[in-house]
């Protein structure tokens, strides 16, 4: 497959990443000096319990100290929503000082460059990315023979025929770490939400398999299992699909009772705690990170959440697709059940934190909506017409957002 590729001059950008630390103490009965005078292993242990968070924290900036600048190359899915996130690491490492190469599926010329976030590419390679365009089952061809990288992400695969050639080459080529897009929709329906790392997952999904296959061959491999996202540069419609009901001042059809609750994840969290990954591989080595926001909200919620940042108010009709003979699948966006995951792992290895704040999110996402003109164009809301037939709910009530 011919093969294109742009560059820019190697940015000497900036920042590097730092993570705060949770300090932790124990509780101890007050000892009197005298007894303290007798006990001199007593002093010593008090010594070094209050030593230890200082001791973990400079251990862990020292491995940071060590891990210096690294060269990452992403394989970038050419399609859906996951594209996004290759976009803000990308950026994120560059800021830092890292070396990135994007490898994204396809050619450069298809019509799906046209679209975000492919279509703003120059904001990495002006920042000093490498861009290339190729098959990641001849990633070696697409990257050139001599290029050399310490990380791989592999934002593409969601089955090991598609990941393997590129875990494979990796590993042959010596690369230290190697991380995989995962997916949270791998685990399986939970008596006890939110989901946790650990949980059952689904044995015969592709991203199992995958994960099952990195743990056997690197030693130093981790995996991010996502959910929605929301962001600049996505093209996955989400919150779109709201917004474009809202406007046009039509019912927002929501299934089931509109509490069903899930976890919608700015990508600049999922960026974030990647990079930490990169930076401090030796915490991240081995690990499953569920890779979203700490917060969940129902259906109803956004729903209310996206009219508030139109500055309007949402019609919300419900409705059961099995009465009104639809498939929640193709009538809404979202899954129509309690799907939410806490990212316990992520805090508490790599001393992360969430910044995702919908209300104020969903603004950033309406300005680009309104930008696009999206909202005056002529659509179709035929699937919407006939559940609101079949409810006979053809002049909904308002909701206040």
């Amino acid at each position: 497959m011919a093969l294109s590729s742009s560059a820019a001059t190697a940015s000497t950008a900036a920042a590097s990443f730092v993570s705060g630390h949770r300090r932790t103490g124990t509780c101890r009965p007050s000892l009197s000096s005298s007894f303290l005078s007798a006990s001199p292993r007593a002093v010593a242990a008090r010594r070094r319990a209050a030593a230890a968070p200082v001791a973990r924290a400079a251990a862990v900036m020292t491995v940071r100290a060590q891990a210096g600048k690294k060269s990452v190359l992403i394989v970038n899915t050419n399609g859906g929503g996951h594209a996004v996130i290759g976009f803000y690491l990308t950026k994120e490492l560059l800021a830092a000082g890292h070396a990135v190469t994007v490898l994204t599926v396809g050619e450069e010329g298809s019509d799906k460059m046209k679209k975000p976030p492919f279509s703003r590419f120059s904001e990495l390679t002006s920042a000093g990315a490498k861009t290339v365009w190729g098959d990641p089952a001849d990633v070696g061809a697409a990257v050139g023979g001599g290029a050399s990288f310490d990380v791989v992400l592999d934002n593409n695969g969601k089955n090991l025929d598609a990941v393997k050639p590129v875990a494979d080459w990796a590993k042959s080529a010596g690369v230290g770490q190697f991380l995989f897009i995962s997916s949270a929709g791998i685990y399986t329906p939970s008596d006890e939400p939110p989901h946790v790392e650990g949980d059952a997952v689904k044995e015969s999904a592709g991203h199992v398999g995958v994960e099952k296959y990195l743990a056997g061959q690197f030693a130093n491999w981790a995996s991010f299992r996502p959910q929605y996202m929301i962001g600049s540069g996505n093209n996955k419609d989400c919150e779109e699909w709201f917004f474009d009901r809202i406007v046009r001042k039509r019912p927002v059809l929501i299934p089931g009772s509109g509490m069903q609750l899930t976890n919608i994840t700015h990508v600049r969290d999922l960026s974030s705690m990647l990079a930490l990954a990169v930076e401090s591989p030796g915490a991240a080595a081995g690990r499953i990170f569920n890779c979203v926001s700490d917060r969940a909200v129902t259906l109803d919620g956004l729903a209310k959440m996206c009219a508030a940042a139109a500055g309007a108010a949402a019609d919300i009709v419900h409705y059961d697709p099995a009465a009104v003979g639809v498939d929640a699948k193709k009538a809404f966006p979202f899954r129509n059940m309690h799907f939410y995951a806490e990212p316990r792992a992520a805090k508490e290895v790599l001393g992360w934190t969430s910044t995702t704040r919908l209300p104020e999110d969903l603004k950033e996402r309406f300005a680009e909506y309104a930008g696009s003109g999206r909202g005056e164009k002529e659509m179709s809301f035929d699937l919407d017409d006939k559940i609101l037939a079949a409810v006979g709910a053809a002049a909904p009530a308002s909701v206040a957002a």
